[in-house]
């Protein structure tokens, strides 16, 4: 029989066909997805089946209008053993109890040790939860100046959805911006495990000539490290031999330069400012590679001495007469300022001038 008469002689799934599936897919466990398309209705909508059950797929886009709505519910009724009696418990009721959301530490008591504050970040960020799921919540790109990254890190704290460990990155150096003496630098790792590469980063951490570490991972052991290392190879090292209780070997380690406190600045984070191949390189060459990235860190964080304005407390005026930022605009002027440092005017002999410049890939203004 051809599978044209066998869609005519199957009855009708509400307003859509079941199709019959073919002897070679029943296997025992299998959860069966395919799509059929069309219905003695006539419409055209593609619909999946998932183990005898056909639903729906949203094309109208978001927000969900109110057709695709109650085809979902339809289709939630239809799977759940408690049917429509369910539906009718959620749907329309506007006295349900609101999920309750983990509160970001935007706020710390001045006298609270920074050890106990790095502590509530962590918490704060395993209380969203690892993001298991291939799904990707929030678009974060390396490629971009802090003050858009830092738009991604408010939006992850409105939405509470769980993260990755590049986001808890991001997020990380929004919750510790301001804090005086800290700096913050971007820490990657890459592995293999039974063939396969896997990545990480975390957020590397120094404080008062010790260091550490905070992020997100599957594995407790690789994401938080508390402020007590006394070198950033010690750090190091002790991520190795994380890594190594669960099997992985460390390939690489890539350091990054310490992050800007302020969030609107225009400069963009340095990912790999040292690569080092573990492989090749004996534990005394590693720590004398690390310790010239260590040396920018205790020299960036010296300069808290000199300038200890939080920049949280920084404050953010509007011109009135001319409605733009002051403070966007003030770093745009000295933005500019550094550009045009680096760049030389020669005059020729006819009087024209001649423009040269330094490589346009280092320096770049992104507006």
């Amino acid at each position: 029989m051809s599978k044209s008469k066998q869609r005519e002689q199957l009855p009708p799934f509400g307003t859509l066909v079941r199709v019959s599936e073919p002897s070679e897919e029943d296997e025992k466990g299998c959860v069966r997805v395919k799509t059929v398309k069309g219905s003695k209705s006539g419409n055209d909508d593609d619909t999946h089946e998932e183990n005898g059950v056909l639903f729906w797929v949203n094309k109208s886009g978001f927000p969900i209008d109110n057709r695709t709505w109650d085809r979902m519910w339809d289709h939630v009724s239809r799977i759940h053993p408690d049917g429509y009696s369910m539906i009718n418990k959620i749907r329309n009721k506007s006295d349900l109890p609101q999920i309750p959301i983990q509160q970001a530490p935007l706020n710390f008591p001045s006298s609270m040790p920074v050890q106990d504050r790095l502590d509530k970040v962590q918490n704060y960020m395993k209380s969203l939860q690892y993001n298991h799921t291939g799904t990707q919540f929030f678009e974060i790109r390396k490629q971009r100046p802090v003050s858009g990254l830092m738009d991604s890190a408010r939006e992850m704290i409105k939405e509470a959805l769980p993260i990755k460990c590049l986001e808890a990155v991001i997020l990380g150096l929004f919750l510790t911006n301001g804090f005086l003496g800290v700096e913050r630098f971007p820490l990657s790792f890459k592995s293999v495990f039974g063939g396969n590469v896997h990545r990480h980063v975390v957020l590397g951490i120094y404080y008062a000539g010790k260091y550490g570490s905070i992020g997100m991972s599957r594995r407790d052991e690789l994401m938080y490290k508390p402020v007590v290392y006394k070198s950033l190879s010690e750090l190091v090292f002790e991520f190795e031999r994380s890594y190594n209780m669960f099997k992985h070997e460390v390939r690489k380690v890539k350091t990054g330069l310490p992050v800007p406190h302020d969030p609107h600045s225009y400069e963009f984070i340095n990912w790999k400012a040292l690569t080092i191949n573990m492989n090749k390189s004996s534990p005394k060459e590693i720590a004398k590679d690390l310790d010239v990235v260590a040396k920018e860190i205790r020299t960036k964080s010296r300069s808290w001495m000199t300038n200890p304005t939080s920049p949280r407390k920084t404050i953010t005026s509007i011109d009135m007469t001319t409605g733009r930022d002051t403070y966007a605009s003030n770093s745009l002027k000295q933005a500019s300022k550094i550009y045009r440092s680096q760049t030389t005017m020669n005059s020729l002999d006819n009087g024209a001038v001649k423009r040269k410049s330094t490589d346009p890939a280092e320096y770049q203004i992104r507006i």
